[in-house]
């Protein structure tokens, strides 16, 4: 498998820990969204996703972009460790919060957005945060165990991590969400979580690094 990711993109950050859960070994090819204008818009890499986003995974003949539809496919061709629980009542709690973060909050806050924000850019990503956080601390106080669904950890968890990052480097006060916050904290403690951290990436710049 070739992973095309980017250190700090939360989409690949969980794409990566679900490879990383699942122990499947693969090359790791960074795009910088950033350098040269945003190297996500190369003729090359359009020809790979023509959404001009990371991440997009090579593996098994085909090529995949999406981090969920990235992940089900992992979860429905490597089961184990699995990342959807079996009983249909959670399965639908974690797809919600799932849903709840890659639709609801990370797109509001993600670079092409902020980009038209122009200063207020951080306020626009605190706003945001905040308010799918509210919703999702509200959320989490029925369906947590000691992660975000019970106690396996899930795809749901693969989603909560990174967005607490982006909202830490949006410096949001994260007082409010003692549940979202005490879940992260567990997470973050877990080798495929640590391995997969964007300050432990190969691109990741050096004054960034674990």
């Amino acid at each position: 498998p070739i992973l095309y990711s980017y250190f700090r993109s939360s989409c690949s950050w969980r794409v990566r820990i679900a490879l990383a859960l699942k122990g499947i070994s693969y090359d790791l090819v960074p795009v910088n969204l950033i350098k040269d204008g945003g190297q996500q818009f190369s003729a090359e890499f359009k020809a790979l996703n023509p959404m001009q986003q990371v991440p997009a995974l090579k593996i098994d003949g085909i090529t995949l972009s999406q981090s969920l539809a990235i992940i089900n496919y992992l979860e429905e061709t490597r089961p184990n460790p699995r990342l959807l629980p079996q009983d249909p009542k959670k399965r639908a709690q974690v797809r919600m919060i799932a849903d709840h973060i890659v639709s609801g909050i990370q797109p509001l806050q993600n670079l092409s957005v902020l980009k038209q924000m122009g200063e207020k850019k951080t306020e626009w990503a605190q706003n945001c945060i905040a308010s799918g956080f509210q919703a999702l601390e509200q959320i989490l106080q029925h369906t947590a165990g000691r992660y975000c669904v019970g106690d396996e950890v899930s795809m749901a968890d693969l989603c909560l991590a990174p967005q607490v990052a982006n909202a830490e480097r949006f410096k949001v006060d994260m007082g409010p969400y003692p549940t979202i916050t005490r879940i992260n904290k567990v997470l973050l403690e877990l080798e495929a979580f640590k391995i997969s951290h964007p300050s432990r990436q190969p691109d990741t710049p050096a004054e960034l690094r674990a």
